[in-house]
């Protein structure tokens, strides 16, 4: 039998076995299969041959429809950065008491604005939206009203929401503005691009680092390139910070020494509450002042109660240069000895990420580049995955893991064990 018929009947193996454990999930993924295409309505759940189905949470740990418990290294996709702390639950049930949905402004608006200008060192002012897609639309949408130019510069393999994904089967529901997607690290590229067209080009949008492209980091000198070709030609420079903003209190561009025109925001700021903002300079925010520039930016949910409030109260008692140290530290201690298990055990596998952001593949390395990972096999992410869910640990299908404040080093020795085991 050749390696790839052993993958097929792994795989199949492991599927069977998740069957067997879950008949409670399938019968509700069957059902959900009636009212909703392929029984999901957010596609990244979906996994095979059913998806995975949570009915209660408790610290670190999700309770599944089944019953089995297991160590959520997921972080939902990193809005569950925080946990599920007290302080946010006691905010939402203060809302309750005083009542909602409102159709005015607000006190906490204001607060969690101010908290938000406070942190970033490109947003002097900010608006709030419900997603980090709407974020990212926003910004491209002010990037052309103040330059009136129409190019986008984007990167393979970056996910900026739905209808702005450069990865592989994102076509179909894009966005139709003039993109030219360039290679992610690739400064000739860059520099080949403005050469050309830099007088038409509105923004470049890029993620310090791409996220769901595999948590490939952006090199400083690369982004810095990119700081300086946009500053060159009028161009906005948006930074995509809705994952790696949790890198720091002022986000990766803090750390990277590197001020961007706009900033995107979204997940874990509102305490896992839906969220998205966007901000930036002065002048470019000014567009939306209807005593200004007067453009008008709608949506019923932007500032709604629950969001403001919580987004007002966690960024005074949860969101912490020491807390984000902390868990970030964390995260590199777990790539660190995933890298040696890997290592040691000759597997060809390897690991990526920033702080406590991480994404296992099933290539030997070194990844820098959508490129790198042309050769992995799907099937053997599939295939760890189901392995690590037996064994009590929930990650993303893709390899993608997202530390929350709720896991401890303990938690993270016993994953690196189970790694290990599976190698």
């Amino acid at each position: 039998m050749g390696v790839s018929d052993t993958l097929d009947t792994a795989l199949a193996t492991a599927r069977e076995r998740y069957v067997a454990a879950h008949p409670r999930s399938r019968e509700l993924a069957e059902r959900a299969a009636e009212v909703l295409p392929g029984g999901n309505t957010r596609s990244v759940l979906h996994i095979e041959p059913f998806a995975f189905r949570v009915v209660a949470a408790d610290g670190a740990y999700l309770i599944d429809a089944d019953g089995h418990r297991v160590l959520d290294l997921l972080g939902d996709y990193s809005a569950g950065l925080l946990g599920r702390r007290d302080e946010v639950a006691d905010v939402v049930r203060a809302v309750l008491d005083r009542g909602w949905s409102y159709g005015a402004m607000s006190e906490p608006e204001t607060t969690f604005a101010e908290a938000v200008v406070g942190r970033f060192p490109s947003v002097d002012q900010v608006r709030f939206t419900n997603s980090g897609t709407e974020a990212n639309t926003m910004a491209l949408l002010t990037a052309h009203h103040a330059t009136g130019r129409e190019r986008v510069v984007v990167f393979a393999g970056a996910y900026h929401g739905g209808p702005l994904y450069f990865g592989a089967g994102g076509d179909g529901l894009r966005i139709p503005f003039e993109f030219a997607v360039l290679p992610y690290n690739d400064i000739a590229a860059a520099e080949s691009e403005f050469a050309v067209n830099g007088a038409d080009i509105s923004c470049v949008l890029v993620e310090p680092m791409l996220g769901a492209g595999g948590c490939i980091p952006g090199q400083p000198e690369f982004l810095g390139a990119l700081r300086q070709l946009s500053a060159a030609a009028g161009s906005v420079l948006i930074f995509d910070e809705v994952m790696t903003s949790r890198l720091a209190i002022g986000g990766a561009q803090e750390l990277l020494g590197i001020t961007p025109d706009m900033t995107t925001l979204g997940k874990y700021l509102a305490g896992g509450l839906s969220f998205g903002a966007f901000g930036g300079r002065r002048d470019l925010m000014a567009a939306f002042d209807p005593g200004a520039g007067g453009l008008s930016h709608g949506g019923t949910f932007n500032n709604n109660a629950f969001t403001m409030a919580v987004g007002a109260s966690v960024h005074q008692t949860l969101i912490a240069p020491g807390a984000l140290r902390a868990v970030n530290q964390r995260g590199d201690a777990m790539r660190d000895a995933l890298a040696k298990t890997f290592a040691d055990a000759s597997a060809a596998w390897s690991v990526t990420g920033w702080g406590s952001l991480a994404t296992l593949h099933p290539v030997a390395g070194p990844v820098t580049l959508p490129d790198d990972l042309r050769d992995a096999d799907p099937r053997r992410r599939e295939l760890l995955f189901h392995e690590l869910l037996a064994a009590g640990f929930y990650i993303a299908p893709r390899g993608y893991i997202a530390l929350t404040m709720d896991v401890t080093d303990d938690d993270v020795d016993r994953f690196v064990a189970a790694v290990a085991e599976i190698c």
